[in-house]
């Protein structure tokens, strides 16, 4: 029987977070949902927890794109939710996406919360969700889930090493308009901490517009810190 929802998990060097994140899904897992963690090509123990503690661990090209392609490809669910590691979901989220998915909408996200106590990180965290709503765009962060139909009509996540969150909703747009669940979704404060709260904010929609504007996503993802795909 198709499992009505399948969580996909791009990692890569996530060994330690990973843990904490499949063990939060277990409850989920429990209630049918199926987890699928694709690797991108880990030095760590990422690809040993994943197999003991997801329904299906799977090695792809790195790139968030084509690990979350991949994942999708091997899980043939009735929704689809793509979820980073170092983000957690509301402990009902199976029922919310599915009475989302069920109505209207065949695709859409949650409101996202950093988890800092940080005063910046939540005016972002607001900042990211009522842009969400008034541009009808949804980002990696906030857990897009998207009905597996309308997930291969559009042709997935294009192959682009960044931006593909912003690619897939502008796709995704023009056969409806996203869920905007305010349920939180809760993610880690890291990047933020790391490179400097309003540095990062900057940068964000630096490339955003660049994007826009015709960019090349590859050197983009190089202004970001990615590193290109070795072929």
């Amino acid at each position: 029987m198709k499992p009505a929802l399948c969580i996909v998990m791009p990692v890569l060097d996530e060994g330690e977070r990973l843990l904490k994140a499949l063990r939060g899904l277990q409850p989920l897992r429990q209630r049918g949902v199926r987890v699928v963690v694709v690797d991108g090509g880990s030095k760590d123990n990422t690809l040993q927890v994943a197999r003991d503690h997801a329904d299906l661990a799977l090695v792809a090209p790195c790139g968030r794109a084509a690990q979350m392609n991949a994942g999708a490809a091997a899980c043939p669910a009735q929704v689809l939710l793509f979820l980073h590691a170092d983000t957690q979901l509301p402990d009902n989220a199976d029922a919310l996406v599915q009475r989302a998915t069920l109505a209207r909408h065949g695709w859409g996200r949650f409101d996202v919360h950093i988890d800092s106590p940080a005063l910046k990180l939540r005016v972002v965290s607001g900042a990211m969700n009522l842009r969400s709503r008034w541009t009808g765009i949804a980002t990696g962060d906030q857990g897009m889930f998207v009905r597996h139909e309308l997930f291969t009509e559009v042709g997935g996540f294009p192959d682009i090493p960044l931006m593909e969150d912003i690619a897939l909703s502008t796709a995704l747009k023009k056969l409806g308009p996203p869920a905007c669940l305010r349920q939180h979704i809760t993610t880690s404060a890291r990047r933020w901490e790391r490179h400097g709260v309003w540095r990062t904010v900057w940068l964000m929609w630096c490339l955003r517009a660049a994007y826009f504007f015709g960019a090349d996503p590859a050197r983009l993802a190089t202004a970001y810190g990615y590193q290109p795909r070795q072929s």
